[in-house]
């Protein structure tokens, strides 16, 4: 049972044991968010564990402690950094967490990953950096652990090597919608290896949702008996969404760009790219979420090449697209009546 807490008044004597501890070790404290200032200073120390504003070696932060709650004490702290600037996209990371001396190899800092992950998301990171040194095993597993990809290898300061791994945050999974959004509904995956397609195809029947979802634009996509046709093609960084309404009728065809579409323990998935392209029922072809990718690119979450090549594809399935409504109608139409027969 572990949560992360904001440093408050309350948590003073659980500071000043776990800090005490650590310092007698004589072993580095980690994050440098937690090292600062002098914690028995507590006012001051608790103004000195968060960077409110940009400086030129700084960029804004949030630090956590890791509470215990049966035992109420804390085993270690996490720092999250807001963004990246040019260092901690090399040898930094977005996260650094630390699990005090007498609390480790107890599965914390895997699990005070996975919450500082959800804090991630709440401040709008989509994709997280975390670095570790190649030699540090337990903590490479605990980054692994929580989905993380290694991309490379540098090296660091102190003539050790940084491993750098990426969590996407945006990495979505078919089956994510059952139980969350729908009362009853049903399910069924058909496997496909055709000339178009190859890959899997997710089929939601939403019988009773639990409420209707209704976009921007005014159009509803998710109420009772409406039905979405999810293609997860494994040949491509495309993944297509057909939702129907509740008489079977085409509502928009959704085309999310995706860094990769894949499937872990039978569960098909994209990693989404930002950019969306939908075509309307009259054959409108629509370009969604440029600003989005923009702010992934300023967030550096993503790469000058990543943003091009995204464009590119977006452009590229346009192309294709084009005056294609009637033979996209007839592809979706098609497994739509072959789900709808199956379930039956």
């Amino acid at each position: 049972m572990l949560k992360l807490v904001k440093l408050e008044e309350k948590y003073k004597e659980q500071l000043f044991e776990m800090m005490d501890e650590w310092s007698n070790s004589g072993e580095k404290i980690i994050p440098y968010a937690i090292r600062k200032a002098d914690y028995h200073n507590f006012d001051l120390y608790r103004e000195s564990i968060e960077v409110k504003e940009e400086t030129k070696n700084s960029v804004p932060d949030f630090t956590y402690f890791a509470l215990d709650i049966e035992r109420n004490i804390f085993v270690g702290a996490v720092n999250i950094r807001h963004y990246l600037n040019n260092q901690l996209l090399k040898n930094g990371g977005h996260i650094v967490d630390g699990v005090r001396p007498s609390e480790r190899r107890k599965g914390y800092a895997t699990e005070m990953i996975r919450l500082a992950l959800e804090e991630c998301k709440k401040i709008g990171i989509d994709r997280v950096l975390m670095v570790c040194y190649k030699d540090n095993i337990g903590s490479r597993k605990s980054i692994i652990n929580n989905g993380g990809v290694l991309e490379n290898e540098l090296p660091a300061e102190d003539g050790k090597i940084d491993q750098r791994y990426w969590i996407s945050l945006k990495k979505r999974y078919a089956d994510r919608h059952v139980d969350r959004k729908a009362n009853k509904s049903k399910q069924k995956v058909m496997s496909v290896n055709e000339k178009y397609f190859t890959g899997d195809i997710y089929f939601y029947d939403f019988i009773e949702v639990k409420e209707k979802i209704v976009i921007p634009n005014g159009k509803c996509i998710m109420d009772n008996n409406y039905k979405w046709l999810e293609f997860y093609d494994y040949n491509s960084k495309v993944k297509l969404t057909a939702i129907y309404d509740e008489n079977n009728e085409i509502i928009e065809w959704y085309f999310d760009i995706a860094r990769e579409i894949g499937k872990e323990k039978d569960a098909p998935y994209e990693d989404d790219l930002y950019l969306d392209v939908v075509v309307t029922p009259e054959g409108e072809i629509i370009l969604l979420d440029e600003e989005e990718l923009k702010n992934a690119l300023n967030r550096m979450e993503i790469t000058e090449k990543e943003y091009k090549d995204t464009y590119k594809e977006a452009n590229q399935l346009m192309d294709r697209l084009s005056n294609k409504k009637e033979d996209l109608q007839e592809f979706t139409d098609k497994y739509l009546n072959d789900m709808l027969k199956e379930r039956k």
